[in-house]
């Protein structure tokens, strides 16, 4: 069998060593339109920060990797059509600007997303920059390291723009983050935990104006001030957009069946609406799945597991043996001194998808009363089925490395698991690491409403 996989990051590189893993009879391809394989933008933030070995370390594979097991890699190399009915792709060079044409049985796209620009007034000034891949890391580099940049202006207080404020602030820059969204990271977090990460930007020296929009970037050549909607003017020797992403799927209209936002609309199995061929990654909409509903989730671990699921049924797409369970869109961010992961549904992403919930916030200390070593506040917050308190969601929040305790949530939400199942789940005691009640049995403890004795 002969795959082509278009594009190389998280899911495009899972699935082309998951096939050559798995079959000793198939051919593999990976065309990526970069000159760079696989960069991880999501260790930009360790890179910028000089926490990592080398600058282009921050990767997932070489291409040697791949072809010592005997798959292809094609750099520069751009897929612009898609010809299904006779299972063919169309290739530009981006150097030669040569044309050439390739043949598949199996086409996974793996295409990703790009970082949405605000369509106003003076964006294509210069110093206007984008946060994800390579390229913009280089330049990122630059400007962290510029002593002519004192004032920098990041639009967005997700997880890209909450990142770009912490590596500039630490760098002596004056940071204001704008956004429309009234708390940072509000699409993750609900409000009393994303009310700890407001006043930790804030206490760290990060400006905040939020609940306005950008409205124009003003300047001559490069941008010299940032205006919100609002009448707001902010000084910008550098202006960092984390506005959001677009699917890259222009090319694909007419193609393969796309939702009205240029989603790749995908079946329970990952299947297009053409024949052999799947779509995974950043430019569909995985299912969450304690509810199997569709959504955005642009994570590396949500690529990665649609990618194995891909190769397993590869050979049998035309029935395959079961659809793709979904995911919960686990994840995690330091900022500063704190840590925050959240998995499943939240307020936000339960309004979006019409999903009734409850949920409740028990805050409390990790270890016994009478230890003597650091003992952290922990913020838990539970979002639960009213009815029959199955598990949806959890978020967590602490200045301790306690992010992992999300997992645990992540599983109890696959397994179904109620309130109660959660509340006398087995965990270990001992005081050096947790009370006699876990802070998660407590938590769960606290969303019934029952008298807890260690509190």
């Amino acid at each position: 069998m002969k795959v082509i996989i278009v594009g190389s990051s998280h899911g495009g590189h899972e699935a082309a060593f998951e096939l050559l893993d798995r079959y000793s009879d198939i051919d593999v391809t990976v065309y990526e339109q970069s000159d760079f394989i696989s960069f991880m933008s999501c260790g930009m933030q360790l890179f910028l920060e000089g926490q990592t070995t080398k600058r282009d370390d921050v990767r997932n594979f070489t291409p040697t990797d791949l072809e010592m097991l005997g798959g292809k890699v094609k750099m520069n190399s751009q897929v612009i059509k898609i010809d299904p009915s006779v299972h063919q792709i169309t290739v530009k060079n981006l150097i030669t600007e040569d044309i050439s044409t390739d043949s598949y049985d199996r086409l996974i796209l793996s295409i990703g997303v790009t970082p949405a620009l605000i369509p106003i007034k003076g964006v294509d000034l210069e110093n206007i920059y984008l946060m994800r891949g390579r390229d913009w890391a280089i330049k990122l580099n630059e400007k962290l390291h510029d002593k002519t940049v004192k004032n920098v202006v990041i639009v967005g207080a997700g997880y890209i723009g909450i990142e770009a404020s912490e590596i500039f602030a630490k760098a002596g820059k004056q940071v204001t983050v704008v956004d429309k969204i009234s708390h940072p990271l509000g699409n993750y977090l609900d409000e009393p935990l994303s009310n700890e990460v407001k006043n930790e930007l804030i206490n760290n020296g990060v400006s905040l104006h939020l609940g306005h929009g950008v409205s124009e970037f003003r300047g001559d050549s490069g941008v010299t001030q940032v205006i919100t909607d609002d009448g707001q003017h902010f000084a910008a020797d550098l202006c960092i957009i984390a506005a959001g992403v677009r699917p890259n799927t222009d090319w694909l209209a007419g193609t393969v069946d796309l939702d009205s936002r240029g989603w790749i609309a995908t079946d329970p199995f990952l299947r297009t609406s053409q024949p052999d061929i799947f779509a995974i990654g950043d430019a569909i909409l995985p299912a969450y799945a304690s509810v199997g509903k569709q959504a955005p989730i642009a994570l590396a671990s949500t690529a990665r597991r649609e990618a194995r699921y891909v190769a397993e049924n590869i050979y049998q797409m035309s029935q395959p043996e079961r659809p793709f369970s979904g995911v919960n869109g686990t994840s995690a961010l330091r900022v500063f001194g704190l840590k925050l992961a959240n998995t499943g549904l939240n307020d936000y992403s339960a309004k979006n998808l019409s999903i009734k919930t409850e949920s409740s916030l028990y805050v409390g200390s990790l270890l016994p009363s009478f230890v003597k070593l650091d003992n952290p506040r922990v913020m838990i917050k539970l979002t639960y089925n009213p009815i029959n308190h199955v598990i949806l969601g959890g978020q967590i929040l602490s200045q301790a490395n306690v992010v992992e305790i999300v997992n645990t949530i992540a599983l109890a939400i696959k397994g179904k698991m109620t309130l109660s199942d959660l509340a006398e789940a087995d965990f270990f005691f001992q005081p050096s690491f947790d009370k006699q009640w876990s802070i998660l049995n407590l938590a769960a403890q606290h969303a019934l409403g029952e008298y807890m004795t260690i509190a």
